[in-house]
């Protein structure tokens, strides 16, 4: 392996894609933590997403021999306080498939006015020996009624961002990664590489 590659805290091939496409034009190749030789989950305890992004980073870097991205992302509507936050991958339940999710969100939104709702993603990166470094994005939409789009993963056919007439469901990795959360979190970690080469 390269001295560019990456390790990935996550087992989700979705989010792997995503990284891989946002950084390989840079010449870093993304590895899953499983690839990398580390194949337990850590435990997701913290109460925000740069905790639970931090408690992933830390755990993995010591046991693989690259530097490490870890994320938490999530969805947080407005008229459930937030909700799903932090629990956003396993909103219906522990293990939860994506569909599973979105159909416990439909649900509770059922006659809900208020629709409002936006993505965050908390990258932490982190060089063995290093302070961890944070780089965090937002989007801001509304969740939609209904599944619209096969594409993507988590909540994505749910998510309409503001000013667009398409969900990230019904847009390709190429039109929805440069606006979404983790495109703009992606986007500041670049220019830290950029500013900061090995």
């Amino acid at each position: 392996m390269t001295a560019r590659t990456l390790v990935l805290a996550t087992r989700n091939a979705g989010k792997a894609r995503e990284f891989q496409e946002l950084l390989g034009p840079l010449g870093y190749s993304v590895l899953t933590a499983s690839q990398a030789g580390y194949d337990k989950e850590p435990k997701e305890t913290g109460k925000t997403f740069r905790e639970n992004a931090q408690i992933k980073a830390t755990e993995i870097a010591l046991h693989v021999p690259h530097p490490v991205i870890a994320d938490d992302s999530g969805l947080e509507v407005d008229a459930l306080n937030g909700a799903p936050g932090v629990y956003s991958a396993r909103y219906a339940r522990t293990g939860a498939k994506d569909e599973n999710n979105r159909h416990k969100l439909l649900k509770v939104m059922t006659g809900k006015t208020d629709r409002h709702a936006h993505f965050t993603c908390v990258l932490c990166y982190l060089v063995p020996g290093q302070e961890p470094q944070f780089f965090e994005g937002q989007i801001f939409g509304t969740i939609m009624e209904g599944e619209c789009g096969k594409n993507g993963f988590g909540y994505d056919s749910l998510f309409q961002p503001d000013g667009e007439n398409r969900t990230f469901g019904e847009m390709t990795a190429q039109e929805k990664n440069p606006m979404s959360h983790r495109g703009k979190a992606v986007e500041k970690f670049i220019e830290y590489l950029k500013s900061n080469p090995d």
